[in-house]
């Protein structure tokens, strides 16, 4: 075929990418996509809500119900076995797999089954709320892209299915939207993630955009009618920062490369211990919740600080984080991504949730702990580190410069040069760090052979 030929058969125009949108079967999918909106970002806000409740009340209210007079520094040990048992039955017994792996990445690649979504909700539940160290984005985008075709096929069982990907693509849209500070965060991590591209982005990318408007809106009502929160990320209090020079542009390449080392050294020994946990399902995740305990209690003990701070996903202790750096000591700050670190390690082999903020929570301690150092302020060292550590465990490096930037506010604009040469730096050293997939050129070395 002659260089200059348009891809596809002989003699054939190209296809038009578009020509779904000029339809009105296209403006009844966006209809579709707003009043999908709805329930499934009502349900989502119910989901964060269920959560947000629960952590307290296991963590502090049921043992003051059980006769403590307060939590006692061994109550993680329970709290953290009960919910490696769940997770373990709920993946052994139920049907599906929980929800993707998170020790795999952040996964958007087709919506569960219909039957799949109770075993993906309880799993979610019992990892989130009692206190393994992984988020609730994965869950939500799984929940939200299943259960929006589910309701679609009630009416109209025969569903195309390039229309069900996008009605999918819509219910995982709806289900963060808001989640992640912004519609538009949210979007451009689905778009990342998913791998959309070429003239079909905004084909589908148009009825999840207005899903999450919708579902931005439902979420900013039911907070304003029931008063429990937003449940999105935000910083309420950023520290001022200056125009960035040349020594933190310096530092700017030492975030990155840390950020790489350590980041795919938590994701190769989560890996590495994933399949040996599946082979023991229940008893593994079991072992690997005690793991968790452990170091959270080795992180109260060492520091005299709360075990919730190694405990959970991090995302509402960020804000905190930032506002109280002052009270931790350098010393404090290492021993706490260091017991973080292992701790969402050990919760990405066995069980299951999103990476997100985690790895948010792990960036941004490392880089008030640098912080302390000459030439680095507070303010970029947080973004710095928030980027090149998200970029390192998603993989995603445009959602990882939004997620450090617009998460300061104005601040963020500032900033944002920096962490962009850290989000490059980190990006390119964590993939050349990463193994090759197999059938690739660098595969050569096992007797394939190498391209000319």
């Amino acid at each position: 075929m002659p260089a200059d030929s348009p891809v596809g058969a002989p003699g054939k125009p190209p296809q038009d990418p578009f020509a779904l949108v000029r339809t009105r079967g296209y403006v009844g999918l966006l209809v579709m996509a707003a009043v999908l909106g709805v329930p499934i970002s009502a349900a989502a806000y119910g989901f964060l809500a269920l959560v947000n409740e629960l952590q307290p009340w296991t963590y502090t209210d049921l043992p003051k119900a059980l006769g403590f007079e307060a939590t006692p520094p061994w109550w993680p040990l329970p709290l953290l076995a009960v919910a490696g048992l769940l997770v373990g039955a709920t993946l052994r017994y139920l049907p599906g797999t929980g929800g993707h792996k998170p020790a795999e990445g952040l996964s958007t690649s087709g919506a569960p089954k219909a039957i799949e979504l109770p075993g993906i909700l309880v799993a979610a539940v019992a990892t989130l709320a009692l206190g393994a160290v992984l988020g609730p984005e994965a869950p939500l985008i799984a929940l939200g892209s299943g259960t929006a075709i589910w309701l679609v096929r009630l009416l109209k069982p025969d569903l195309p299915e390039q229309v069900g990907a996008v009605v999918g693509a819509a219910g995982s849209f709806a289900a963060v939207s808001t989640l992640l500070g912004s519609p538009l965060t949210g979007a451009f991590l689905l778009m990342e993630a998913s791998g959309i591209g070429g003239p079909m982005l905004g084909v589908v990318l148009v009825p999840g955009l207005l899903a999450a408007g919708i579902g931005s809106l439902v979420f900013i009502g039911l907070d304003s009618w029931t008063g429990l929160g937003t449940y999105s990320l935000a910083l309420p209090e950023v520290p001022h920062a200056s125009t960035p020079d040349v020594a933190e542009f310096g530092w700017a390449l030492v975030i990155g490369l840390v950020a790489a080392l350590v980041g795919t050294g938590i994701r190769r020994l989560a890996l590495l211990a994933q399949p040996r946990v599946e082979r023991h399902r229940i008893v593994a995740t079991v072992l690997m919740g005690l793991v968790v305990a452990g170091l959270a209690i080795a992180f109260a003990e060492g520091t005299g600080r709360a075990a919730t701070e190694v405990l959970y996903s991090g995302q509402s202790a960020l804000g905190p984080l930032l506002a109280n750096s002052a009270e931790y000591s350098v010393g404090a700050l290492t021993l706490l991504v260091v017991c973080k670190g292992l701790a969402y390690c050990a919760s990405l082999s066995a069980f299951r949730g999103g990476p997100i903020f985690p790895a948010m929570f792990l960036g941004a301690t490392g880089g008030i702990a640098l912080s302390h150092l000459p030439g680095l302020d507070l303010t970029p060292a947080f973004a710095m580190g928030i980027g090149a550590m998200s970029v390192t465990m998603l993989g995603l490096p445009l959602t990882s410069v939004l997620l450090a930037t617009l998460l300061l506010g104005s601040q963020g604009i500032t900033v944002m040069p920096l962490v962009i040469v850290t989000v490059v730096v980190a990006y390119v050293v964590s993939k050349r760090l990463s193994p090759a997939p197999a059938g690739s050129a660098r595969a050569g070395a096992h007797g394939d052979p190498k391209p000319r």
